[in-house]
């Protein structure tokens, strides 16, 4: 076995997440800097797998994170009930009227079209999951008393403050503690990090938290600018690799950090912002497992398709289905969170399951 999960019975929870969950303002066919109308979606790094392994997976998810108690937070909570994602552990920190102290992150993201990318304005500054500190999360009683076999957090909730690193090493130690896997994806953001130390302060953060993680998710860019892997072949500036400079990669990895059980990447060359060449690869118990490329991917949103890559990796795995399996679930997973709107997942274990078989977009009726 790859990895050693408890039992689902003797837990309340199948996967906890740790991160911020933001406002996206979606300008639909237009540009952010000309629309005259938004339409609102939940969204963040972290969130989006729990999102994920709920709707389209149908497990037990929670997420802990913190919102400005306000109409926009509210907003927020309303779209997370939607998502059935649990917000227990959810903590409405008091609104001072303005937002001098606490407010909730938005992000306004437009999709791009053929040769113009995709294009991302976060106003996440002082919200209230970034002060978030060591010691207010009571992370034994989530991962023990109530009992969860999963949690995932990653490099965004990292980026967010001074704090945000210990406290997502708080809840690491405590999941190894109480047997729960840990899963982290690196998902480097230059507009995070640069004014806070740009990549070297990525690549002290994410060095200080690889050592508790079982499970690293990421891409070419992600393992060199956060984990300053350096392969010949491999630049993060290129998407278009080759598995084979992959491989070296995650072999890299492995031997730098030897408590990844398992190291997962999505593959992806943008031949144009709406058309993707899409595969994935994960290595596991000494194997590397390729899911069926997917060449020329058309693309409506590709916003949240690493996201829903992970939810349906971890799914795999969660389900005991193998790492084969689940490299595959996660490919046809996040492809189809790609062809609907926002950056949570619309599909179904059906759809995924139908992809995964290679079958066709023929009308189903």
């Amino acid at each position: 076995m790859t990895l050693t999960l408890k039992p689902s019975a003797n837990c309340h929870w199948d996967l906890v997440s740790l991160g911020e969950v933001m406002l996206r303002l979606d300008p639909g066919e237009g540009r952010i800097a000309t629309t005259r109308q938004f339409t609102a979606w939940e969204g963040g790094g972290e969130y989006n797998v729990a999102r994920g392994l709920r709707r389209c997976f149908g497990l037990r998810t929670a997420i802990v994170t913190a919102l400005a108690d306000n109409p926009v937070g509210r907003l927020v909570e309303d779209l997370i009930f939607q998502g059935g994602v649990d917000q227990r552990h959810l903590r409405w920190v008091k609104y001072d009227g303005v937002g001098r102290t606490v407010r909730n992150g938005l992000n306004f993201t437009e999709r791009g079209f053929g040769i113009r990318a995709a294009l991302g304005c976060s106003d996440r500054g002082h919200t209230a999951i970034s002060q978030l500190q060591p010691g207010q999360v009571d992370w034994d009683a989530i991962f023990s008393t109530e009992g969860a076999r999963w949690f995932h957090t990653g490099g965004i909730f990292a980026a967010l403050s001074e704090s945000t690193p210990a406290v997502a090493r708080e809840a690491m130690v405590s999941a190894h503690r109480n047997s729960v896997i840990v899963s982290y994806d690196l998902n480097y953001r230059d507009s995070l990090w640069k004014a806070i130390g740009g990549k070297a302060r990525a690549r002290e953060v994410n060095q200080e938290l690889a050592p508790y993680v079982d499970v690293m998710l990421g891409n070419e860019e992600d393992f060199t600018a956060a984990l300053g892997l350096e392969v010949a072949g491999v630049d993060e500036h290129l998407s278009d690799l080759d598995t084979a400079n992959f491989r070296r990669m995650i072999e890299q990895a492995v031997a730098k950090y030897p408590n990844f059980n398992v190291v997962a990447t999505t593959l992806r060359n943008a031949r144009t912002a709406t058309i993707n060449d899409w595969g994935a690869i994960c290595y596991a118990g000494g194997e590397f497992y390729e899911a069926r490329p997917m060449p020329a991917l058309e693309i409506l949103d590709r916003v949240g398709g690493g996201d829903s890559f992970a939810s349906g990796l971890i799914y795999g795995f969660l389900a005991n289905k193998g790492p084969q399996w689940a490299v595959d679930c996660g490919c046809a997973h996040g492809a189809l969170a790609m062809t609907t709107p926002g950056d949570t997942t619309m599909a179904a274990l059906r759809e995924v399951e139908r992809v995964m078989q290679g079958d066709t977009a023929r009308v189903q009726r």
